[in-house]
């Protein structure tokens, strides 16, 4: 089995122009594009441009954070996928949070309410989902966070989360509990372990270090990154690597619109 799996925090469902002057009030109150020389800025609903990026792009695998819940389903038929959702936080009241974000998702944005998404292209080399689990692997604040557990008919185990942002400890602590319940869950299976971990290795060395040791989790993506696909029985084809800036945008009314202030990032795997 041969799979090219991303991960990719969706940023709400958002763009995130390269100059810092676009993003700007007057957009976000009154949903104003802006633009530069070479990007705009929009204040609407991006389903599909984000839709047809993922559907363009070449993975069996997709692990999706800060997705917006109401683009699960969306996104998998686009994709020609199965999905496995989990809430994250900010999701009561959901059928309003969602109405305030067609209308304004800039000024809304987290509050909308969060979600991890694994996608699973079938027909593919890791089958259909056989099993969806869950586990909440942090209560409270600053937020609650999800880790999404997808078993496939081919015996691959998925594990998808967004650790908490803003504070190392508790990032790593979300990390390494994650990280137990994957292991033990997927027994002896191969694992594809990650997400938007906001952590780097180059300054929280030691969890990386337990995840290698402990758990058989390896190859995190960058020193610097926070995005990361890490693997346990899985032969590693090419490191996993965030695309480029431009692969993500795409041309609108004469400009790039770059989606989310994330790069997906991308790896190739070999398993038995």
């Amino acid at each position: 089995m041969q799979l090219t799996a991303i991960a990719w925090n969706l940023f709400h469902g958002r763009d995130f122009p390269p100059d810092p002057k676009l993003r700007t009030w007057r957009s976000r109150l009154l949903r104003i594009t802006e633009r530069n020389a070479t990007h705009i800025q929009v204040n609407r609903d991006l389903l599909p441009e984000f839709a047809a990026m993922l559907d363009g792009a070449e993975w069996d695998v997709a692990l999706l954070q800060e997705c917006p819940p109401r683009y699960a389903g969306p996104l998998a038929r686009a994709c020609r996928a199965e999905g496995h959702r989990v809430l994250t936080s900010r999701n009561s009241l959901g059928a309003i949070r969602a109405l305030a974000a067609r209308l304004n998702p800039d000024l809304i944005a987290s509050g909308e309410g969060g979600s991890n998404l694994t996608l699973v292209r079938t027909p593919g080399p890791t089958g259909t989902i056989a099993e969806r689990r869950d586990l909440t692997i942090h209560e409270g604040r600053p937020e609650r966070r999800t880790m999404a557990f997808t078993r496939t008919a081919s015996g691959l185990c998925i594990a998808n989360l967004h650790a908490t942002a803003g504070n190392a400890a508790l990032a790593i602590e979300d990390v390494r509990r994650a990280a137990e319940a994957a292991t033990q869950w997927a027994g002896d299976a191969p694992l594809l372990f990650g997400g938007d971990l906001n952590l780097r290795p180059a300054g929280s060395p030691v969890i990386f270090e337990e995840l290698r040791e402990r758990f058989g989790l390896t190859a995190p993506t960058a020193p610097s990154a926070i995005d990361h696909l890490l693997v346990r029985g899985l032969e590693i084809i090419e490191p996993p690597r965030p695309w480029p800036p431009e692969r993500r945008e795409v041309r609108r009314e004469g400009g790039a619109l770059r989606l989310s202030d994330h790069a997906p990032i991308e790896g190739k795997f070999h398993g038995p």
